[in-house]
C-alpha cells in the first residue's frame, strides 16, 4: 500500500470540545504515553489556557498526527532575547513545572517519525519569527531525528537516564519482584522491613474517596518540600500553580483510575506516600514524599516501591516506571530503559552562536563535561 501526500495544517484551539474528539480518536490509534494522552494534554488546556497552536496532519483527509505549540519569548543573562517555540509547554516555568516526559508529536501506529517530520518540515518553513524550537523531555534518539530534520544545531539543556520495570517480564518468569534485585538491594529492603514490622503491621493503604486521595497528596508536600527545598526549580509543591495543577487532575482522574495514591504504614505511622500517573496499564512514578529516619537501616522509599511494585505486577500492570532522574534509587531497583533530554533546536542566529562559543569555553575553563554537548 502506497503512502498518500501528507498535509499540515495549524489552527488555533478554539473549540477544545472538538479538538478532545480528534485526540482521543487519534490516541485510540497509537500508543502514547500518559503525558501524550488528553488526560493530561486536555488537563493542561484546560488548566493553564496556553495561546496554543495546534498542528493536524492528514494523510488523503484522514488524521493521522497532531501537536501543540506556544510562542514565547526567553531572557537569558540579562540581554539575550530568544523567541522560543515550544512543544506541548508554555515558555513559563511556574507552568511548565509540572514536567511533560516523553514528550513528541502524536501519531498514528507506526507513523511517528513520518508525522514528526512533516511538522518540524512545516514549523521550519513555515514559522520565520522563532529563534529555537525547544522540546523536552524527549527521547534523545528522537531528538537527535528532528534536529536532523531541521537541519539545526541541538543544544541539550538537560539529560538524565530513565529506569523502570518490566512486569509482564516478572509474570513471565515467574518471579517476585524482589527475587529480581541485586543482592544487596533485597538485603537492605528486607531488613527495613523487619525493622518497620517492629511498630506494627507494614501494609499498603489507598483513599477510599477523592477528598482522601487529594489529602494524601496535600501529605507528600512537608516531606516533599523538606527533602527537595522550596527554592526555584526544586519541589514543586513550592508552587502554587504545580499544586493547583496536580490537585485539579486528582479531582477529575481518581475516580476514573488515572491517578493513584499509595501510602506505606508501618503502624500507626505512615512512612512513605507516592503520587503515580496511570494510563494503558502503565504505573508512572511521578513524586513522592518518605519519613526521614535518623537511621539509615530503614529505608521508607526502597520499601514503600518495592511494596507498590509488586502490587502492581499482581494487579496486572504492564509497567512500573520511573521516569527521569539519576537517582541511585531508580538503578537499584529499576533497568535502564532510555535517555531523556531537553533541547533547543536553534537557528543560525549569531547570538545563539556566541553563547554556544561562550558556554563551551566555560565548560572548558571549569573541567565540566559537557562542552561537546549537541556536536
Amino acid at each position: 500500500m502506497t503512502a498518500g501526500k501528507l498535509e499540515v495544517s495549524q489552527q488555533a484551539v478554539t473549540d477544545p470540545e472538538q479538538l478532545r474528539a480528534e485526540w482521543e480518536d487519534l490516541e485510540s490509534r497509537s500508543a502514547p504515553t500518559v503525558f501524550l494522552s488528553w488526560q493530561w494534554l486536555g488537563h493542561w488546556l484546560d488548566v493553564y489556557k496556553p495561546d496554543a497552536t495546534v498542528l493536524r496532519v492528514t494523510e488523503d483527509g484522514r488524521l493521522i498526527g497532531l501537536g501543540m505549540v506556544v510562542g514565547s519569548d526567553e531572557r537569558r543573562h540579562g540581554l539575550l532575547r530568544s523567541r522560543c517555540l515550544r512543544l506541548h509547554q508554555t515558555g513559563r516555568k511556574v507552568l511548565d513545572q509540572i514536567w511533560i516526559e516523553y514528550n513528541r508529536f502524536l501519531a498514528e501506529h507506526g507513523r511517528d517519525r513520518d508525522v514528526s517530520a512533516a511538522c518540524l518540515t512545516f514549523l521550519e518553513r513555515q514559522y520565520d519569527a522563532w529563534d529555537e524550537f525547544v522540546v523536552g523531555a524527549i527521547d534523545a534518539d528522537e531528538a537527535e531525528f528532528y534536529a536532523r530534520t531541521m537541519g539545526l544545531h541541538k543544544h541539550i539543556r538537560w539529560q538524565a537516564p530513565c529506569y523502570g520495570v518490566d512486569l509482564d517480564q516478572l509474570r513471565r518468569s515467574g518471579k517476585h519482584y524482589l527475587d529480581s534485585l541485586s543482592r544487596n538491594t533485597r538485603y537492605q529492603i528486607n531488613r527495613a522491613h523487619r525493622l518497620y514490622e517492629e511498630r506494627g503491621p507494614v501494609e499498603l493503604v489507598r483513599p477510599d474517596n477523592v477528598d482522601e486521595a487529594l489529602a494524601v497528596f496535600d501529605s507528600i508536600g512537608p516531606r516533599h518540600l523538606e527533602r527537595w527545598g522550596s527554592g526555584p526549580d526544586q519541589s514543586g509543591f513550592a508552587n502554587p500553580d504545580f499544586v493547583r495543577f496536580h490537585r485539579s487532575l486528582i479531582r477529575s482522574q481518581w475516580a476514573e483510575g488515572g491517578v493513584d495514591l499509595v501510602s506505606v504504614r508501618a503502624g500507626d505511622d505512615v512512612i512513605a506516600s507516592f503520587y503515580n500517573l496511570l494510563h494503558n496499564q502503565v504505573v508512572y512514578f511521578y513524586l513522592g514524599g518518605m519519613m526521614l529516619e535518623t537511621d539509615n537501616k530503614l529505608k521508607p522509599g526502597l520499601l514503600g516501591h518495592s511494596l507498590c511494585i509488586e502490587d502492581y505486577r499482581q494487579h496486572g500492570f504492564h509497567y512500573y516506571d520511573f521516569m527521569g532522574g539519576d537517582e541511585r534509587y531508580k538503578s537499584n531497583l529499576g533497568q535502564c530503559h532510555r535517555q531523556l533530554v531537553q533541547v533547543a533546536l536553534q537557528r543560525p542566529r549569531f547570538k545563539l552562536k556566541l553563547e554556544n562559543a561562550l558556554r563551551d569555553a566555560k565548560h572548558h575553563w571549569l573541567g565540566e563535561p559537557g562542552a561537546d554537548y549537541g556536536r
